[in-house]
């Protein structure tokens, strides 16, 4: 749920653009990775790689510069800063480079991301139920939900029903909104407990005409790009956590 265009001295290209694949910058940061003498930690003015967050892995890529290349092995969230790990040392302060996302991984991850939210809604406005929690993966997905009353045919009715949304291929789009002006918005934040207090502009993914969440990641701009969800299990893991895990067919 990243309040605007920007993390700390990095400007976030993939909140605007999830399909911008290349992008040049500088970089104004160079740190040691903990424990590891090869690798280090770049931060760039900006970026199109996308930190490891909100259940979604990191972007992974290249970083070219002077036809010398650089794997970018995960990009997190520190302190306000975005960390791109690269795989060896050599790249200074100052110096301009070019960088290039897995594109495969990452549209992958976008299709998941979007599917996420797609189940979320129909778990939220055909039984109430919110997330406690998901895990996005290239291979497989999953995601966690406060269903009282555990009941498996249920589940499959409400991903049956996601299924038969998606051939209606609504459009996905992204806006940002005052937070007061977001928190208006019924079912606005799906996933179990408030967002943090301090961020005072949210960014909103809407699948237009069935769903508003405030959220920071990657997703496609309509539905038909998913594929279809594919139950892969249905778990009772407790009280309060029962799971979905599924991955997508195209």
């Amino acid at each position: 749920m990243i309040s605007n265009d920007t993390m700390d001295e990095t400007k976030l290209l993939y909140l605007d653009d999830a399909y911008q694949k290349e992008f040049d910058a500088r970089i104004i940061d160079v740190i040691d990775v903990p424990d590891n003498t090869e690798q280090v930690y770049i931060v760039f003015n900006q970026t199109v790689f996308y930190p490891r967050g909100g259940g979604q892995p990191s972007d992974t890529g290249i970083i070219t510069h002077d036809n010398e290349c650089y794997n970018v092995l995960e990009v997190i969230k520190s302190e306000g800063r975005i960390l791109h790990k690269v795989d060896k040392r050599g790249l200074v302060v100052g110096q301009h480079v070019h960088g290039i996302i897995d594109w495969e991984k990452r549209y992958t991850l976008m299709c998941m991301h979007t599917s996420s939210h797609l189940i979320d809604a129909v778990l939220y406005r055909d039984g109430k139920i919110l997330v406690t929690g998901n895990a996005l993966g290239v291979d497989k997905s999953r995601i966690d939900f406060n269903m009282p009353e555990f009941n498996m045919d249920k589940v499959q009715e409400y991903i049956h029903e996601a299924n038969r949304i998606i051939t209606k291929d609504l459009e996905v789009v992204n806006y940002y909104l005052p937070r007061e002006e977001a928190f208006k918005i019924p079912g606005i934040v799906k996933l179990a407990g408030a967002l943090p207090p301090d961020i005072s502009v949210l960014r909103i993914t809407e699948i237009v005409g069935l769903d508003i969440q405030a959220d920071g990641g990657t997703h496609v701009k309509s539905l038909s790009e998913i594929g279809k969800i594919n139950i892969l299990g249905i778990e009772n893991k407790g009280k309060e956590r029962k799971r979905i895990c599924y991955n997508l067919i195209k």
